[in-house]
């Protein structure tokens, strides 16, 4: 359980930001704080006792019928990426405190952050790929919140933007491979995965499987071509960068390549493919670093390079090559977490990034200097230094392969070349900053001074961390690392050796080349510069996805000119047209409309209902220029309908018909009283002529398609089960209600949360809409000067509480009788409705004070928590509970949770339909009032 709420617990800290934001912003970094912490200390108690191979599992069922469950697994190699996320979010959390003091956005940047904590441990701790796919979304969707987290900055608008749209295809391409690798491996359980390995290569989808795994990987960890998003991320706040870019959004990418090496290394695809990603992405993104004159866009571009080398150690497909990405994805989290934070300080203290105009920052930040220079040299790899045994492990490893034939050089040659450029932009980050001689001038702070004690204290922790890894790694990190590469290899793990010495080799020699390159490089750096603008212009791939987006926004210009025309009667010819087609082949392919079961006799008095209802029908298309006319007519055909369930014993949906028909009549009623009385139809023949051809043969598919079914689905059919179950299930005799609210509970609630969403878009559309009175009614009569007639007035009063009783009784008897949540909200909506339409919406708010948008949200929340709580007991979603209690004097009486669940369904309509009613029946000259009401 520990698992589940390891993962759970951000989410119920950022909920608690959000809240807390307004009322008590110091409450919300505390909050922030022991999430981490305590998640932390969560980790550490499920790891303690473990053995180094060990596995730990939890699981609660979600949809076990798509095989989705909420399902966990800690392993060596996700207790790694867990421990990154959680040990690194509570240092960004305590250098974010102090980064924005005094800010009023903190506590939202908590709350982002917490949502992107939980969103990155339910990636890494996923034993289920279709939840692995809904977490994966959900770092791309925060991660869209945080990079524009300043939104009034167009740059910041523009880089979440691209972030989105990369890492969204990603997660379309990761939800691609998950359901191919589901459908060759019969599971979407992460060990039944692993366990058909070889299945998976053997199967001919292997190639499609490996690239889109490869896709996403390349879009979230921002690999060639997908690269150019992570420099637009960096008008994120620094907070942000250190977080997104050093252990969480980036290293995303490269958990995936590590969970899935199992399954898909070992052949001649995975090679070419991933090692030529990482090298390209390893050379370009060094080479980018040395020419920025941003400090973060340095950073941000280094760190494209050192993912490239990760990657490109995956790719080289050794086990030993597995184990220096691992190692080196642990040390790059660690120096750039802390580069990234030195630059956000450079930043706080002296109000720029500028390379150009930063220079001898030492004598005035000599800790922050001493910091950042320990982390620099680190990420160039210098002996003593975390950095440098993960770099002499790639080394070694691009000499071991061996798959290019005579071209095995190229892979060592480019490595040499990226460690060199490595080595040039860590000076140039060092030597520019803080210890070129002259004095920095034209700062926007100055002078600049160190930061608080405590903002500098994180990069100091990933300092010494840098140090301890450098000196004693096997001592630091050698267990974890074994325990991770174990379960990213398979089970297997190879020998080797985290000493500082291994002698005089040829990796050593190529760091010692790559050193001298660096520093000539760095001395020469200008020349380099100067020949930026001609050498790589041609490689900004921003420039390109823009002019991708522009071509694709002219391609959907193009669709919608010419399927959004803005006339309904165009909308409903195109939807008629398409049913007519798909259904329709469908169904004029079969042999005989009749199926193997007759149909019942008509009697005379059906057959007298059905002709009437189509007569009906028939009369509101003849008289729909008269809008009155027609309601009338519409209003009787429902009317119809209602006596036809009657008919046939269905008293709940006749109850349900009835009242919809009450409620839409006087919606109706509001609404045309602001049109015209009699509208001229001014379509043109052939239009008229097309619109009767489809209305015409939409109904005969529709009726063909009702007989068809009726005539083939068999008498004890699904309804044989809902009978059986009802009472025993959930406790109800009223097989409709309980359908409603127990056996497709989750379908209720997702309409009452569709109608809320509509109602609260009717209302945005409605407000500030200025509706004149029509000067005449029908037949060119004036209105009577009494708006609001006395009698009418008076019953509705007087029917009010009445209406309301009925309502109460409705409600409380539905479980069992018919009758229910929906209906007894229908009700008291006509109850409401009736005092609007009497009164008037000025007098009827004035007496009536309830904020129905409040009541709406309320009436989901109920619903929800209903099925919330059938979960904290153990149970699916939305499972009912009852139970019969004897009360003195009035006997025994059955309780349900049903009921809270009918109730949440009472208020969401109520509130919706009166939320409509409110803003729909106010004149022009009432208008200004009701807004400011």
């Amino acid at each position: 359980m520990a698992m589940g709420w390891l993962v759970v617990l951000p989410f119920v800290a950022a909920a608690l930001v959000a809240f807390a934001r307004r009322h008590a912003p110091a409450a919300a970094t505390w909050v922030a704080f022991a999430a981490a912490i305590f998640g932390l200390g969560l980790l550490a108690s499920e790891r303690v006792g473990m053995a180094t191979h060990g596995v730990l599992h939890w699981q609660a069922e979600w949809i076990p019928q798509l095989g989705l469950a909420f399902a966990l697994r800690l392993d060596g190699l996700s207790f790694m990426f867990a421990l990154l996320v959680l040990a690194i979010g509570l240092l960004v959390f305590i250098y974010a405190r102090y980064y924005l003091a005094g800010s009023e956005s903190l506590p939202r940047l908590y709350a982002l952050l917490l949502l992107f904590m939980g969103a990155m441990l339910g990636v890494v701790l996923s034993d289920n790929l279709l939840l692995l796919v809904i977490f994966w979304e959900l770092t791309s969707i925060v991660s869209f919140l945080l990079i524009g987290f300043w939104p009034s900055r167009p740059e910041a608008r523009r880089g979440a933007r691209m972030a989105l749209t990369i890492t969204g295809a990603g997660g379309l391409s990761l939800l691609a491979a998950v359901l191919l690798l589901g459908h060759v491996c019969g599971s979407y359980d992460l060990d039944v995965v692993l366990a058909h390995a070889g299945q998976v290569q053997r199967n001919p989808l292997y190639p499609a499987i490996l690239l889109l795994v490869l896709f996403a990987a390349c879009t979230k960890s921002a690999q060639f071509p997908f690269h150019f998003w992570l420099p637009h991320a960096m008008s994120a706040p620094t907070p942000v960068s250190a977080y997104l870019h050093s252990a969480t959004m980036v290293k995303a990418g490269i958990f995936l390549i590590a969970r899935f090496y199992p399954v898909l290394e070992g052949t001649d695809w995975f090679f070419y493919v991933t090692s030529l990603i990482g090298l390209v992405t390893l050379t370009g993104g060094a080479a980018m670093a040395l020419v920025q004159r941003d400090l973060k866009g340095l950073l941000a571009y280094s760190t494209i390079s050192h993912l490239g080398l990760i990657v490109l150690l995956f790719g080289l497909d050794t086990q030993l090559s597995t184990v220096a990405a691992l190692f080196h994805t642990f040390n790059h989290a660690v120096f750039k977490a802390s580069l990234f934070m030195a630059a956000g300080i450079i930043d706080h203290e002296t109000g720029t990034r500028d390379l150009g105009r930063l220079r001898g920052l030492r004598r005035f930040m000599p800790h922050t200097a001493a910091l950042a220079t320990v982390a620099s040299l680190a990420m160039a790899g210098v002996p003593l230094l975390n950095g440098f045994l993960s770099k002499e492990m790639f080394f070694g490893e691009t000499l071991a392969q061996g798959l290019l034939g005579d071209f095995n050089w190229i892979i060592p040659g480019l490595a040499v070349v990226a460690a060199g450029l490595s080595v040039a932009y860590s000076l140039r980050f060092v030597w520019g900053v803080f210890f070129d001689g002259e004095t920095p001038h034209d700062l926007p702070h100055y002078p600049p001074h160190e930061p608080p004690r405590f903002m500098r204290l994180p990069v100091e922790i990933l300092v010494v961390i840098c140090l301890l890894v450098g000196l004693v790694p096997q001592q630091t990190i050698g267990k974890m690392l074994e325990s991770a590469a174990w379960f990213a290899l398979g089970g297997v793990v190879p020998t080797y050796s985290l000493s500082l010495w291994h002698g005089i080799n040829l990796p050593l020699l190529m760091s010692c080349v790559s050193f001298a390159g660096g520093a000539v490089l760095f001395i020469y750096r200008r020349d380099a510069f100067r020949h930026h603008r001609s050498m790589l212009s041609e490689m900004n791939a921003s420039e390109g996805f823009d002019r991708f987006v522009q071509q694709l926004e002219k391609a959907a210009g193009f669709v919608v000119n010419l399927f959004e025309t803005r006339s309904l009667p165009s909308y409903l010819a195109w939807m008629i047209a398409a049913m007519l087609i798909v259904p329709g082949a469908a169904l004029l392919a079969l042999p005989s409309l009749d199926g193997a079961y007759r149909s019942a006799p008509l009697d005379a008095m059906t057959l007298v209902g059905l002709v009437l209802m189509a007569l009906m029908a028939a009369g509101v298309v003849l008289v729909r220029a008269n809008t009155l006319y027609a309601l009338v007519l519409l209003s009787t055909c429902g009317l119809l309908v209602t006596l036809a369930f009657v008919r046939f014993s269905a008293p709940d949906l006749a109850l349900t018909q009835i009242s919809v028909e009450v409620v839409t009549v006087l919606l109706l009623v509001l609404a045309i009283y602001f049109l015209p009385v009699v509208q001229r139809a001014e379509q043109p023949p052939v239009a008229r002529t097309r619109n009767a051809v489809l209305a015409l043969a939409g109904g005969a598919l529709i009726g063909g398609v009702a007989y068809a079914v009726m005539t083939r689905a068999p008498v004890d059919g699904v309804g044989q089960f809902f009978l059986a179950n009802a009472l025993p299930g959930s406790g109800g005799h009223n097989v409709v209600n309980v359908i409603l609210v127990d056996f497709r509970g989750f379908d209720t609630m997702v309409e009452i949360s569709v109608l809320v969403v509509a109602g609260l878009a009717v209302k945005a559309l409605l407000r500030g809409l200025r509706l004149k009175s029509p000067d005449t009614g029908p037949g060119g009569l004036p209105w009577s000067s009494q708006s609001h007639p006395l009698l009418l007035a008076i019953l509705a009063r007087l029917m009010l509480p009445l209406t309301v009783l009925v309502a109460v009784f409705i409600f409380l008897r539905g479980h069992n009788l018919p009758g229910g949540g929906f209906i007894a909200s229908l009700v008291i909506s006509i109850a409401l409705l009736l005092q609007y339409v009497a009164s008037g919406v000025l007098w009827t708010e004035s007496r009536i004070r309830i904020n129905y948008r409040a009541l709406a949200g309320l009436g989901i929340l109920v619903a929800a928590a209903t099925g919330v709580g059938a979960i904290v007991l153990g149970q699916p979603f939305l499972t009912s509970a009852f139970g019969h209690l004897h009360v003195p004097l009035i006997g025994e009486i059955e309780l349900s949770t049903a009921m809270l669940f009918d109730l949440g369904v009472l208020g969401a309509v109520v509130g919706t339909t009166l939320t409509i009613v409110s803003h729909l029946g106010v004149r022009d000259k009432d208008m200004q009032s009701v807004e400011k009401s």
